[in-house]
């Protein structure tokens, strides 16, 4: 019975780390060299900002839903019209879901890190290469 408690007590703790994570780097989205602004607009109409790492493979752009909260990810799969903010300039693009031996090479290109999977908790990881229009 101890030994249950004690992993119970475990994984308890490992997502509540997870959560944080994830709640700290969402509200305060770090901006870089290697991010991008993805602006997206909702059913509403209503726009909505997202920094996202940039991947650039075989000079195509890609971005990547790394984390368990995706809302900008479905957003794109939904409504593909979208606004990038890149190195001080913002264009139009479509954004399309990549699948496939695609995914898999983009994957292999640019994989993550142990760290950064530990404390994001392991979530599936999509891409979506945006088009320029």
């Amino acid at each position: 019975m101890k030994v249950v408690k004690i992993a119970l007590g475990l994984i308890l703790t490992y997502v509540v780390i997870v959560v944080v994570f994830e709640t700290l780097l969402g509200h305060y989205q770090p901006q870089n060299e290697g991010t991008l602004v993805l602006t997206t607009t909702d059913a509403e109409g209503m726009s909505n900002d997202r920094v996202l790492s940039k991947i650039e493979y075989n000079d195509q752009l890609y971005i990547a839903a790394n984390h368990w909260p995706r809302a900008w990810y479905r957003q794109v799969l939904r409504s593909p019209l979208v606004e990038v903010a890149l190195d001080g300039e913002q264009a139009s693009y479509r954004a399309v879901e990549v699948t496939g031996a695609e995914h898999i090479k983009v994957d292999n290109a640019r994989p993550l890190g142990l760290t950064i999977r530990l404390l994001t908790g392991f979530p599936p990881r999509y891409f979506v290469k945006l088009m320029p229009l």
